[in-house]
């Protein structure tokens, strides 16, 4: 199989998804909110763009979660701390996200035979479904400002780790992939001070949301796989 890395969301064009899997990847926070919404019991989450169409689309029962620029979006119920996704405020209700990178990115791989949602939350978990569809893989890495950003970047490299245990010497890095992996491999005992010191890292500290750094460094603490479906995540684990 051939994996390919986009660095951010504006790298990404439609034809470079066509009949491949998908993997797209906020660290911070986007696809960890996803991972930690469905882990708590949320029948689904539908990623839109904007804040008028998050709007648009709630119904009674829904909550209504993002983020502007690292801050909760006014008149939301949640944003995009993983921490807020209890299972007591999200348990058995569709949550309608909108983020600055992640839900962006997610809408334009949209022409894949298969869009995935990972994090280190649920990487291992990704990345075994992803191994077993035998498809060529993209992995989208949001970004931050339309730029490359350290998170992504070290969670790609965590996901093709996962993958080369599955996939072994049938799997074909492209060059930027292959930076990635021996960035993870270099950082994996320094996951989230890695994080700490990027951009997002600092801006999020500035904002008194530190922990968010914390809560979104775990690897393979869910073994959700979200899945578009008609629309939006769903499990599929």
């Amino acid at each position: 199989m051939q994996v390919q890395v986009i660095s951010n969301v504006n790298e990404a064009c439609s034809a470079k998804f066509c009949h491949k899997t998908a993997i797209v990847i906020d660290a911070l926070r986007a696809t960890s909110t996803i991972a930690t919404a469905l882990a708590a019991g949320a029948s689904s989450v539908k990623p839109v763009e904007t804040v008028m169409e998050a709007r648009e689309y709630y119904a009674e029962g829904d909550v209504l979660g993002g983020e502007r620029f690292c801050r909760r979006i006014s008149g939301f119920q949640l944003g995009n701390s993983p921490d807020e996704y209890a299972p007591e405020t999200v348990a058995g209700r569709r949550v309608i996200l909108t983020t600055t990178n992640g839900t962006r990115a997610i809408l334009k791989s949209l022409r894949a035979h298969e869009v995935i949602a990972a994090s280190f939350l649920n990487g291992g978990a990704c990345a075994a479904h992803a191994a077993r569809q035998r498809r060529d893989i993209v992995i989208i890495c949001a970004g931050s400002h339309n730029e490359f950003a350290i998170e992504d970047g070290l969670c790609a490299g965590f996901l093709l780790n996962r993958l080369l245990e599955h996939c072994s010497g049938d799997l074909a890095l492209d060059d930027f992939g292959a930076a990635m992996h021996s960035l993870y491999n270099d950082r994996k005992d320094a996951i989230c001070n890695t994080l700490s010191a990027g951009a997002t890292g600092r801006r999020l500290a500035k904002l008194g949301q530190s922990h968010d750094i914390e809560a979104c460094s775990r690897r393979d603490l869910y073994s959700n796989v979200p899945i578009w479906r008609s629309g939006q995540l769903i499990d599929i684990s």
